[in-house]
């Protein structure tokens, strides 16, 4: 998915921009915002519900992406004189500038999340929101629902509490400028304890079984106002960050658990047969993996650099699938209530301005943390949110996927015939002779298919592009053995 908002310019993009334009079209995405939801959204954007705390003096930063606007998060980190570690975390309040039932949360509900595409973002909220008043840019006094935790020295949570503040961002940060600056010793302690606190955090996630995978990514990049697909290794610093946002999540999870009312992120344990699946293609990638080790202390010891483990590391994936919302009320613990990633209740409530569940998320930890009662639109609410979300996160999926082909079959469209180095990440269990492949450059996952002979996964291949087809309603890239 693209990390940023970006603009195809030139005649030389006019079938990118004609494929996308029929993307849109074919997966009902919202066109622009209604004029009654933009006029509400600048009323609010000039007169939020303020709230009575002050928190502008403490030093927040955000770490983005360069270019971001729609910054949903701010922190600040500490040591405790008793020891251990204190995280401010800010949110940005989306609800102390939407009215439930209101234009802007009507079309919030359409929406669901914010979708990327290379020529343009289509946003949850108007823009005088997300990337105006809402958003935690630096020198901007605005609302924010504030979590302070408090950690131990080994970083476990001791004390949650999020309430709503006044919030002052300084700096704007991105992940390669974090990286330098730690790597450098040059960071000040509030960002340079994001290294001890996300080692700590990521030494816990091992303990309790949790899992990430350290896969690249395939992103859309733009170089010389042309557009194409690269893979981008994660940098120490994002995972690092993402263990801030997971820490919160987990927390937020724990509050609504105990307070009995709440919206969780789930994913159940894979079954039995996708772990076997999974142990016959480690044994036909050679990948060692005895029984007495556990999946999730496998995924940590593979290097994606290597072929045969980043290959591997793709076909974990398919033990992540399946997550999902899940509400609950009336003090009953839902069922399943963990997430199996996690390998523990976690919830998504750290990005309200580019996805519609954390809004509910923060306004039912705010009643928890008060011991006030759930505010009636909330629950009214709740019984819908997961089938929102599911919908919701399906088109953002198809969205990513489908930007991804289009830009490919762009840049390839005139190099049919030609032979690429790859590696076969998958194979398909009844046709050995059909899979996919991953060639380094440029950066393409496509299917493979033509030959005769079963492909060898996990190997390096050369590949012939056989097919790439640009033209809208018909975007394909394939290869065959060379």
């Amino acid at each position: 998915m693209p990390r940023r908002s970006l603009h195809v310019t030139g005649a030389a993009e006019a079938p990118l921009r004609a494929a996308l334009r029929e993307l849109r079209t074919d997966l009902d995405v919202p066109p622009d915002f209604p004029a009654e939801a933009l006029a509400e959204a600048e009323r609010a954007a000039k007169a939020p519900r303020l709230p009575e705390h002050d928190a502008t003096d403490v030093p927040l930063f955000t770490i983005d992406p360069p270019g971001s606007v729609d910054l949903d998060q701010a922190m600040h980190l500490a040591r405790r004189e008793s020891g251990g570690y204190r995280v401010t975390y800010a949110i940005a309040d989306v609800a102390a500038y939407v009215t439930p039932g209101g234009p802007v949360d009507a079309e919030a509900h359409r929406r669901v999340t914010t979708l990327y595409f290379p020529d343009e973002r289509v946003p949850l909220h108007p823009a005088a929101l997300s990337e105006g008043a809402a958003s935690l840019l630096p020198g901007q006094t605005c609302p924010a629902v504030l979590w302070t935790i408090d950690l131990d020295a080994d970083g476990r949570t001791e004390r949650a509490d999020a309430r709503r503040a006044l919030v002052r961002s300084r700096a704007k940060l991105d992940y390669a400028g974090v990286q330098r600056a730690i790597d450098a010793g040059a960071a000040e302690e509030p960002l340079a304890l994001l290294r001890d606190i996300g080692t700590l955090r990521e030494a816990l996630e091992v303990a309790r079984g949790g899992i990430s995978l350290n896969v690249p990514e395939q992103e859309i990049v733009e170089r010389d106002g042309r557009y194409e697909p690269a893979f981008r290794a994660p940098l120490p610093a994002d995972g690092w960050n993402a263990q801030i946002s997971l820490l919160t999540g987990m927390a937020a999870a724990e509050l609504m658990l105990t307070a009995g009312t709440g919206i969780l992120r789930t994913l159940p344990t894979a079954p039995d047969g996708a772990v076997a699946r999974l142990r016959r293609t480690a044994e036909a990638l050679r990948v060692d993996w005895p029984h007495h080790v556990s999946y999730a202390e496998l995924v940590r010891s593979l290097d994606p650099r290597q072929p045969h483990q980043a290959a591997f590391l793709q076909e974990c994936t398919t033990l992540l699938r399946g997550a999902g919302y899940t509400a609950f009320t009336g003090g009953h613990r839902p069922d399943p209530a963990v997430h199996a990633a996690v390998a523990a209740p976690y919830t998504h409530c750290t990005a309200p301005l580019r996805r519609l569940v954390d809004r509910y998320a923060s306004e039912l930890c705010l009643a928890a943390c008060a011991g006030a009662g759930v505010p009636q639109w909330v629950l009214a609410a709740l019984d819908a949110l997961p089938g929102e979300m599911a919908e919701g996160t399906r088109r953002g999926n198809a969205v990513e996927r489908a930007c991804v082909d289009i830009v490919e079959a762009v840049m390839l469209k005139d190099r049919v015939g030609e032979v690429f180095d790859a590696v076969v990440v998958d194979v398909k269990d009844n046709e050995p002779a059909v899979g996919t492949v991953q060639v380094t450059d440029p950066a393409v996952v496509a299917r493979i298919e033509g030959g005769t002979a079963a492909l060898p996964l996990g190997e390096r291949l050369r590949v012939r592009l056989a097919e790439a087809e640009a033209d809208p309603g018909a975007v394909k890239v394939r290869f065959e053995p060379a």
